[in-house]
């Protein structure tokens, strides 16, 4: 048998055995898949891409690392081993032909031998009307950020950090002490013990522009706590306010780079949704940038700001006009 015909009844079978055992030892469940850890740790990066159908939040399998240990925090519906029925087979090979051509992803030759494998298997069966998500292509720097971090996970390193703040538009430097990564809603985080902040924080790995493992050990305080994302990755802080805005389709990216709640699809491709802000002026900023592609529905005071703004500029660049 071929490595990629041994390899996916393994990824398969990997999530309802790993629920099974929150916590295991990634050398240990390696064993017991008589596979080596560093084949196990690919296997799961390519879990972190798998999922049901859609790209709403709980769609893709969600997996925690903490050191040398693992454990699936969201299932996406494998709970026992699978067989596959003609959808099903379907929905995997548009997965993996998606995988081919994803940044940082080794083995490209074994996922498409599996793909040879998997349609050989499936035949003439043909899936009724069924839609395929295909998950979050991570950017080249972004795995190479992952790497970094996942290494300096194994090998108990303290890292360096150039990260970007979206809230509050900014970036900064931190030293901090990893802890685990998290994969939710299709998007990698690290967590760590943030030594500028004295407390948790999760970072976004697609916002970290820079990173180095240093030679010093990590040592998180003993009573830093894992970050319980059961009711939800964000939670409003007490200083947040809400803005509903409606989104035009060009400004839909605003939806999928910073958090927002209560989406609501609109008809010509436009959103509404509600996103909470700290600082006004970075918000009046934000929505300025997008040339009249989000309207702000509420609150009265936050397009009252917005307008002044938008007036205020205007003037400046008439007067600009008129003296040149």
């Amino acid at each position: 048998m071929t490595a990629s015909q041994e390899r996916l009844p393994r990824l398969l079978a990997l999530v309802p055995y790993l629920l099974a055992r929150p916590g295991i030892r990634i050398d240990e469940a390696a064993a017991d898949f008589e596979v080596t850890p560093k084949q196990l740790r690919k296997d799961l990066e390519l879990l972190w891409m798998c999922g049901l159908p859609g790209y709403g939040p709980g769609d893709l399998i969600d997996i925690s690392f903490a050191e040398d240990t693992v454990t699936v925090t969201f299932d996406a519906g494998m709970r026992r081993p699978l067989r596959l029925t003609g959808a099903e087979a379907t929905a995997l090979l548009v997965a993996l032909r998606a995988l081919v051509d994803t940044p940082g992803v080794a083995d490209a030759d074994a996922i498409r031998r599996a793909v040879a494998k998997i349609e050989a298997a499936a035949g003439q069966a043909r899936p009724a009307g069924m839609a395929v998500g295909l998950g979050v292509r991570e950017a080249a720097e972004t795995v190479k950020v992952r790497e970094a971090v996942q290494s300096a996970l194994v090998a108990g390193r303290a890292l360096r950090i150039t990260y970007y703040t979206a809230s509050k538009d900014e970036m900064t430097e931190r030293t901090v002490d990893p802890m685990r990564v998290l994969i939710v809603e299709g998007r990698g985080y690290l967590e760590a013990w943030c030594r500028r902040a004295e407390a948790v924080r999760l970072f976004r790995l697609d916002r970290i522009d820079e990173v180095e493992v240093l030679a010093e050990a990590a040592a998180p305080p003993p009573y830093a706590e894992p970050t319980d994302i059961s009711a939800g990755l964000f939670r409003a802080a007490p200083d947040q306010r809400a803005a509903r805005l409606m989104l035009e389709p060009d400004a839909r990216w605003i939806s999928e780079y910073y958090p927002v709640e209560e989406i609501e699809e609109l008809d010509g491709g436009r959103m509404r949704v509600l996103m909470r802000y700290a600082d006004t002026s970075w918000l009046v900023r934000l929505l300025l940038g997008q040339g009249g592609e989000v309207r702000v529905e509420e609150p009265a005071e936050l397009a009252v700001a917005l307008r002044a703004q938008a007036t205020a500029a205007v003037r400046r660049i008439d007067g600009h006009l008129a003296v040149t």
